[in-house]
C-alpha cells in the first residue's frame, strides 16, 4: 500500500534517498498550511552524514492558515515510511496532515513542541 509522505527537508535530497529509501523517490510540489518552519541542530553523526548537513528544517504547527511551508508530496510504501522513521531523530514526530493541495500525507514535525 502507498501512502503520501511530505518533505520539506531533506527527504528531498536525492543523497538521502537513496541512503533511506534505495530509490529515488517522485513526488509533487505541495504545501503545509498552519505550520511555521525553523532549524535544529542535528547530533546523530549518522544523519549529518548521510544529509551533509549539522542542521535541518523542522515545522512547528501554528494554525494560522496564511503560514506555510513549501515541500514535495511523495508516494512511498509502508516499508519505505518505516525506514523514514529510522532516519529521523528524536526531534521530529511523525503526524498525519492536510495539504494545500486537499490530500493529507504523513509528516514530522518538530517533537519537543
Amino acid at each position: 500500500m502507498t501512502q503520501l509522505l511530505f518533505s520539506y527537508g531533506t527527504l528531498q535530497q536525492r543523497d538521502v534517498q537513496l541512503a533511506t529509501f534505495g530509490r529515488e523517490l517522485h513526488g509533487t510540489a505541495d504545501q503545509l498550511p498552519g505550520f511555521h518552519a525553523s532549524m535544529v541542530k542535528i547530533e546523530d553523526p549518522q544523519v549529518v552524514k548521510t544529509s551533509g548537513k549539522s542542521h535541518h528544517p523542522i515545522v512547528k504547527q501554528t494554525g494560522i492558515a496564511e503560514n506555510r511551508v513549501a515541500g514535495t508530496a511523495f508516494e512511498v510504501t509502508d516499508d519505505e515510511l518505516v525506514h523514514a522513521d529510522q532516519y529521523e531523530v528524536s526531534d521530529y514526530t511523525r503526524v498525519s496532515a492536510l495539504l494545500s493541495s486537499g490530500r493529507t500525507a504523513w509528516v514530522y514535525v518538530d517533537a519537543r513542541a
